[in-house]
């Protein structure tokens, strides 16, 4: 994988999450005889999408949360569930305008999975081509249209999903999106999540494996469950193959959901390169 392409990676910080910490680790808090009431243990969690400027052009993986999630977009479970705050410069297009550049300015999506966190602003994004797993995108179809109540959808937005772009591309197997770029199937959160492996000049490799693994305790080792998983032993084979990849390119691993690693990042409009 070549190391010389001139790309820069920059974090755009598009608010944060609070949830119940089950929801990150499974059994985070858990009583016993002793302690039968035990209270559940409540975060803030960073939502963010990483800009990729490359020789190719501009592309963005990932999308945050949609701004009106609050205010109806979202179904009440979902907000009463995972409440989203954010402040204006905290918006996609606020983030994107410290590097000068706006959404029309970027014609590549690439879609970690399709859940309300990494998807909510595809309308921004119509003119654009969007990467996706085929699993993903097949399975996000059939849950937001298989029940009317948006109850029932999991974590997706049936609005989200239903936004026309000008073309989906559908991935089936792990492969070079573009040069020094890999889009890594880590199945188990969803039914089709990737990652991104980014090789830069400068500072190495980049491993973004999204929900695949939320944070630096379900990354372990051990490795432990999260609280929202499709399949469990994909799940585990998955931490294990980011493992064996930051290993083999002594890598930087990029968590989505932790925070205390989110606050040491370089954010825009700092870069790694």
């Amino acid at each position: 994988m070549s190391a010389d392409q001139e790309i820069k990676v920059y974090i755009l910080d598009l608010g944060k999450l609070e949830c119940d910490e089950n929801w990150m680790v499974a059994m985070s808090t858990s009583g016993n005889k002793h302690h039968k009431n035990v209270l559940s243990h409540w975060i803030e969690i960073p939502v963010y999408a990483v800009l990729i400027d490359h020789p190719d052009g501009k592309m963005i993986f990932d999308l945050g949360c949609h701004p009106q999630a609050n205010e109806g977009y979202w179904c009440e479970g979902l907000v009463n569930t995972f409440p989203f705050t954010f402040t204006e410069n905290q918006r996609l297009e606020h983030q994107l305008a410290l590097l000068n550049i706006s959404p029309e300015d970027i014609s590549t999506v690439i879609l970690s999975h399709m859940h309300l966190d990494h998807i909510g602003n595809i309308h921004l994004f119509k003119h654009a081509d969007v990467y996706v797993s085929r699993k993903e995108f097949e399975y996000a179809q059939t849950i937001v249209h298989a029940s009317p109540d948006p109850n029932k959808h999991g974590a997706y937005v049936k609005a989200d999903i239903e936004v026309p772009v000008k073309q989906y591309h559908l991935i089936d197997d792990d492969t070079e999106l573009f040069a020094g770029i890999e889009f890594i199937s880590l199945t188990g959160h969803t039914a089709g999540l990737f990652g991104l492996v980014i090789h830069l000049k400068n500072e190495g490799v980049l491993i973004f494996p999204m929900d695949a693994i939320y944070n630096q305790t379900v990354f372990g080792p051990p490795a432990k469950a999260a609280g929202l998983i499709y399949d469990s032993i994909a799940f585990f084979k998955s931490i294990e193959k980011v493992r064996q990849l930051a290993k083999k390119y002594n890598a930087q691993v990029m968590f989505p959901h932790d925070m205390e690693m989110f606050e040491k990042m370089k954010k825009a409009p700092d870069y790694y390169c």
